[in-house]
């Protein structure tokens, strides 16, 4: 007798379209959100009745009650939300619905972020009632930006070989691959190396062109087990394994008090986690085909390329420079769709959804025989989290 797989996979994927900040006016927020739950419920192939769960972050206000009723779900068995502000609970998102599954607490559990800033205020405006905002405020420390601009600063520091043509880079990279995706937000406006150094301070040692786009979008994905999977006639993504968490002595990080211990202040909180990822899914960075990597500010990215493992302290800067991180030649191309810096900020869901793609073979920037795909949750914040997912192909 077959033993029943309970090892959860991703079967589907969907999302809104996407625009500048305040571009979907025509929708309520929750409406753009249960389109992108209903697209991923039909890329499936399953209905509105398979799914029994929800998990969401960063105080999603897309209430999973109130979507079950509008989805018409028979029966609600999981519901979550992680703490924590932004992009870092979004693979932890993934993880909780990996959990829900394989404990056998739910059959299908979506994962779901969606954001109309322009209905609401922008997420993370000054004064949105961080309490321990009261430790950074009185030091003119008001946006996510100047929170992380002290790390990065702290990074290039300690590292002096690190200089701006490596954020650049990162920039670049994101831009000449949303321009090959029709669905990026900077689908058609290109970036060159000169409008990058001309881009305004936005918080030194970042530029404009240094930090995401602010966008209107929803994404979601259904994860499941392999055993409901088998009968789904789309392609399944297995989840080699998915975990949130963060150093010690981070509390809030950057976000709240910048505090954190001096030995991990310029990093991106994943060192110890991305070490038990890796040791999870049974494989090695030098086993990644392709990574999405949450860029929300470019440094953070060369930050994470050495928290991952990819590359010594100090060394992420001549990675980058040698071209490995871009399509199509690339030893490990990354952010395939344009990433955050340049196809839509929708807090890391938008990435996890190309990693799906890449590994079906969709992608607008496919990397050829890509078999495995790390995935990372917002950087320098607690928690933060990853994935690495598989083809089963």
């Amino acid at each position: 007798m077959a033993v029943a797989d309970h090892k959860a996979c991703i079967v589907g994927v969907g999302e809104s379209e996407f625009t500048k900040w305040g571009g979907i006016m025509d929708r309520s927020q929750f409406q753009i959100t249960a389109q992108a739950i209903a697209a991923a419920i039909k890329d499936a192939g399953m209905t509105a009745a398979d799914i029994d769960g929800f998990a969401s972050f960063a105080d999603d206000s897309n209430n999973a009650p109130l979507m079950a009723v509008a989805l018409g779900l028979p029966q609600t068995r999981w519901s979550s939300m992680v703490w924590g502000g932004g992009g870092g609970g979004s693979i932890a998102a993934l993880s909780q619905a990996c959990a829900a599954v394989e404990s056998g607490l739910a059959n299908a559990v979506v994962v779901y972020r969606g954001l109309c800033q322009g209905q609401f205020r922008r997420f993370g405006r000054f004064g949105q009632g961080r309490i321990h905002g009261n430790f950074v405020y009185p030091y003119g420390l008001f946006a996510p930006s100047m929170f992380l601009s002290l790390m990065m600063r702290r990074y290039m520091h300690l590292h002096p070989q690190i200089t701006h043509e490596h954020m650049c880079e990162i920039a670049l990279n994101a831009r000449s691959n949303a321009n090959r995706n029709p669905k990026a937000v900077m689908h058609n406006r290109t970036l060159s190396r000169d409008e990058y150094f001309a881009g305004r301070w936005i918080a030194e040692p970042f530029r404009l062109f240094d930090c995401c786009l602010e966008t209107d979008g929803a994404c979601a994905v259904i994860v499941t087990s392999r055993e409901r999977a088998r009968d789904l006639d789309g392609p399944a993504i297995d989840i080699l394994g998915a975990l949130h968490g963060s150093g010690p002595g981070w509390g809030s990080g950057p976000l709240g008090s910048q505090n954190m211990p001096d030995a991990d202040y310029a990093s991106t909180n994943s060192k110890y986690m991305a070490k038990e990822l890796f040791e999870l899914a049974g494989i090695s960075p030098s086993d990644i085909d392709v990574a999405q990597i949450y860029d929300h500010f470019s440094g953070l990215v060369l930050m994470a390329l050495e928290d991952y493992g990819f590359c010594a302290p100090g060394e992420s800067g001549e990675f980058v420079a040698s071209g490995a991180i871009r399509w199509p030649d690339g030893k490990m191309p990354i952010n395939t769709s344009g990433g955050q810096l340049s196809e839509a900020y929708v807090h890391g869901m938008n990435l996890l959804i190309e990693g799906v793609r890449q590994l079906r073979g969709q992608s607008t920037s496919q990397v050829e025989g890509a078999k495995t795909c790390l995935v990372t949750g917002g950087l320098g914040v607690s928690p933060t989290s990853g994935t690495i997912l598989r083809s089963q192909s």
